[in-house]
């Protein structure tokens, strides 16, 4: 019985287990706003000249949204492999996966 509900809810818990970690670098983005550009790969390399160069505000705020935005895809496909069928987990991934 157990071994059956885990294999029934196995995307559920994937999805769930990939969204959470994006939705909470979304939320350190969100709190360190234009700070939060030191965090960018290969940024933080960069002379303290050429940083600023760069609208710093910008570059968080895109981040930002594309941890928001991956982790949403990523929750609804939960939620609808959680109400509907356990593929709704799968495709929600298979489109994080393009999307990354």
């Amino acid at each position: 019985m157990a071994d059956s509900w885990i294999n029934m809810h196995m995307w559920t818990f994937t999805c769930l287990v990939l969204a959470v970690p994006l939705a909470i670098v979304g939320v350190i983005f969100t709190l360190l706003k234009e700070k939060g550009a030191i965090l960018i790969s290969g940024f933080n390399t960069l002379s303290k000249e050429e940083r600023e160069e760069y609208d710093k505000k910008k570059m968080s705020r895109d981040v930002r949204n594309d941890f928001f935005l991956w982790s949403g895809i990523l929750f609804t496909g939960a939620a609808l492999s959680w109400l509907f069928h356990k593929y709704f987990g799968a495709a929600s991934i298979a489109v994080w996966i393009f999307l990354f």
